[in-house]
C-alpha cells in the first residue's frame, strides 16, 4: 500500500487552471499499466485535456462502482516541512500532497480491484480514476452521463474521496460567485502603510474552504474587510497567497493610505476599498438551504486578482441547495447596496447535485458491518466539501464517500494515518463482496 502510494505521490498532478497547470497523462498511464500488469483491463478517457481511467471487473449487470481522483490542489512550498511530492513517514503519519486527498484512496481501490479480480464475483464492479475532481469533476459527470446512456449505471457508488474512516452520507453542493469592478483611482494626502493578515485555524488544520468554521477560524480576507470597515483608510493594493477558489489564502498583505493633510499625495483605489469592505456583508448573506447540514451554509472569499484594470473577487459557496437563483438574488442585493457599479456572476454545474443518503440504506448498513468486522468504530457522518458523487446521486445511484483518517487536507503538511491506509484495500474488498452477496 505505502509503496504504491509513494509512486502515485511522486506524480505532480496539480490542478491549477489560473496558472495553466494540469495533470499530465503520466499518472493515469501508470494506473492503467499497473492494473494491466495485474490482469485488469482498463481504458484511458480524455476530456478537454484531462484524463481518467475506466474499467470493469466481473460479469453481469454493474452493481457497484468505485471512484477516486488522482489530481491534487496547488502547494505553497514555503509552508511544508517535508517534500510534498515525496511520501514521508513520520510515526504513524504519511505526509505528502494527495496522501489523504486523494491518492491514498486511489491506491486503496487499486489494490482492492487486484484482489477482487482473483475472485468469482456474483456481479460486475466498475471503476473510474479521474484527474479533474479538484476543478469541478467534468470527467465524473461525463462518465455518469455515458453510463446512463448505456443503461450501465451502478446501484451503489463507493466514492473513495473522504477522510475519517466513516461513511460520508451528506455533502453540500458547491456554487461560485465572481464579483468584478473597474479600478477607480483617487489621490489622497496621507501616509502609505501596510498591514498583514494571517489565517488562523486553531482546531482543524486545513486550508479547504468547506471546512472553514466561522467563530473558530480566522480568514485573512474577512479580517482585512473588517479592518477597512472600522477605519477611515483607503486601499491601494492587495497581495497574498491566493491559490484556488476553494483554498483559503494563508496570508494577505494590504497596502493602504491613512489620510493625513500633512502627508504626501498617494494614489489609492476607491473601487478596491469598497469591494474589500463588502466582503463582510457578502459572507454573512442570508442564503437559505433545502435540507439540513451540520455545516450550514458557508461563504468564503478565497481568490482575488487584478487584471486589465478590473478587480475580481471569487467566493466559494456551499449549501444543501439546487437553487442558484436564490443565491444570486441574495448576493445581488448585497452587491447593489454596497458596490452598485460591480458585476455579479453566479457559477455552478446544473448536473451536479448534493449527497444525501439515508443512514438506513443497504449501502450504509453493509459498510458499517464491514468496518465493525475489521475492528473500526464508525458512524455515518457529513463531509464538509463536495465530491464527484454529486454527479451520480441525481440519477438515483445510492452513494457514500469514504477514506482514511488524516489531516491538513488542501493545506500544508497534508497527511494520512498509516494504519488506516493499510486497512483501506481490505475495507473496499470486503464491502464489495458483501454487497454482491446481497
Amino acid at each position: 500500500m505505502l509503496e504504491l502510494l509513494s509512486q502515485l505521490i511522486e506524480f505532480e498532478t496539480v490542478n491549477d487552471p489560473t496558472r495553466g497547470k494540469k495533470p499530465s497523462r503520466e499518472c493515469p498511464k501508470f494506473i492503467r499499466d499497473t492494473l494491466d500488469s495485474w490482469g485488469i483491463e482498463s481504458e484511458m478517457i480524455e476530456k478537454d485535456g484531462y484524463y481518467a481511467v475506466y474499467g470493469e471487473v466481473g460479469e453481469g449487470i454493474p452493481k457497484i462502482m468505485f471512484m477516486a481522483h488522482f489530481d491534487v490542489v496547488p502547494v505553497n512550498i514555503e509552508e511544508w516541512k517535508t517534500d510534498p511530492f515525496k511520501l514521508t513517514i513520520i510515526g504513524n503519519k504519511a505526509y505528502g500532497r494527495g496522501s489523504a486527498d486523494d491518492k491514498g484512496n486511489v491506491a486503496g481501490v487499486m489494490l482492492a480491484l487486484k484482489e477482487l479480480s482473483t475472485k468469482r464475483l456474483s456481479g460486475k464492479v466498475i471503476f473510474a480514476f479521474t484527474g479533474d475532481e479538484e476543478i469541478g469533476g467534468k470527467l465524473a459527470m461525463h462518465i455518469a452521463e455515458k453510463l446512463r446512456e448505456e443503461n450501465k449505471l451502478p446501484q451503489y457508488l463507493i466514492n473513495a474521496d473522504g477522510v475519517g474512516m466513516s461513511p460520508i452520507i451528506r455533502r453540500r453542493k458547491g456554487f461560485g460567485a465572481i464579483i468584478e469592478i473597474p479600478q477607480q483611482k483617487i489621490t489622497i494626502k496621507g501616509k502609505l502603510m501596510k498591514k498583514f493578515f494571517t489565517i488562523n485555524t486553531p482546531v482543524l488544520q486545513t486550508r479547504h474552504a468547506a471546512y472553514f468554521m466561522p467563530g473558530v477560524d480566522m480568514h485573512p480576507m474577512i479580517a482585512l474587510s473588517h479592518f477597512l470597515r472600522n477605519s477611515d483608510v483607503f486601499a491601494v493594493k492587495v497581495e497574498g497567497k491566493f491559490l484556488k477558489s476553494n483554498v483559503l489564502p494563508s496570508k494577505v498583505e494590504l497596502t493602504y493610505v491613512e489620510p493625513d493633510e500633512s502627508g504626501e499625495e498617494v494614489e489609492a483605489d476607491l473601487s478596491l476599498t469598497e469591494l474589500l469592505k463588502t466582503i463582510v456583508p457578502l459572507v454573512r448573506a442570508p442564503i437559505s438551504a433545502e435540507r439540513y447540514s451540520d455545516f450550514g451554509v458557508s461563504i468564503t472569499p478565497n481568490l482575488y486578482s487584478f487584471e486589465n484594470g478590473v478587480h475580481r473577487l471569487r467566493l466559494d459557496i456551499r449549501a444543501m441547495s439546487h437553487l442558484p437563483e436564490q443565491i444570486e438574488r441574495v448576493l445581488k442585493e448585497v452587491v447593489e447596496f454596497n458596490i452598485p457599479t460591480a458585476k455579479l456572476t453566479i457559477t455552478h454545474n446544473e448536473k451536479a447535485g448534493y449527497l444525501f443518503t439515508s443512514p438506513d440504506s443497504e449501502l450504509v448498513r453493509v459498510m458499517m458491518e464491514t468496518l465493525e468486522h475489521l475492528g473500526e468504530k464508525a458512524k455515518p457522518v457529513e463531509g464538509a466539501g463536495a465530491s464527484d458523487s454529486r454527479y451520480f446521486t441525481p440519477y438515483g445511484v445510492e452513494a457514500i464517500d469514504f477514506g482514511p483518517r488524516g489531516g491538513n487536507v488542501h493545506g500544508p503538511n497534508e497527511y494520512a494515518d498509516v494504519t488506516s491506509l493499510k486497512l483501506l484495500p481490505k475495507v473496499y474488498t470486503e464491502v464489495a463482496i458483501n454487497l454482491l452477496k446481497n
